[in-house]
């Protein structure tokens, strides 16, 4: 299954990582995947609100998916590499890195011209898979 990438911009605000997995929702529901949907959900979440806590400008979202991936990736103006750190027991945060590397297949982060892209990779269900083709 190979799908056409679809992307939406957001606002820096906290209000936006709503705005973010309800529109990742409903393009994996109209892409037919809708096993991917919670995972993918959750670490786009942990992504954007880190895009928002962390870097100024917009905040960008892309999903596409291919050859059994799906691809996320949210770029925001921030040149700093996000690294996974071990939050502390009473930390009410910084563990949205290591929920990434814990539940994706892959995930890294690219520089730009302008900023970085933080990208991960979920395996879709072969029923999916197939459902979709």
């Amino acid at each position: 299954m190979i799908t056409s990438p679809a992307s939406w911009t957001f606002t820096p605000r906290t209000g936006s990582v709503r705005q973010a997995r309800h529109a990742a929702r409903a393009q994996l529901l109209e892409w037919g995947l809708h096993q991917a949907c919670e995972f993918a959900e959750l670490l786009i979440s942990e992504l954007v609100i880190n895009a928002v806590r962390h870097a100024r400008g917009i905040v960008r979202l892309s999903m596409s998916a291919a050859d059994g991936l799906l691809r996320c990736e949210v770029e925001d103006a921030s040149p700093l590499v996000p690294r996974p750190r071990a939050a502390a027991v009473d930390e009410e945060g910084s563990r949205g890195l290591l929920l990434v590397e814990a539940l994706s297949s892959g995930w890294g982060s690219v520089p730009t011209g302008r900023g970085k892209i933080v990208w991960f990779e979920l395996p879709l269900p072969a029923v999916a898979v197939a459902a979709a083709a």
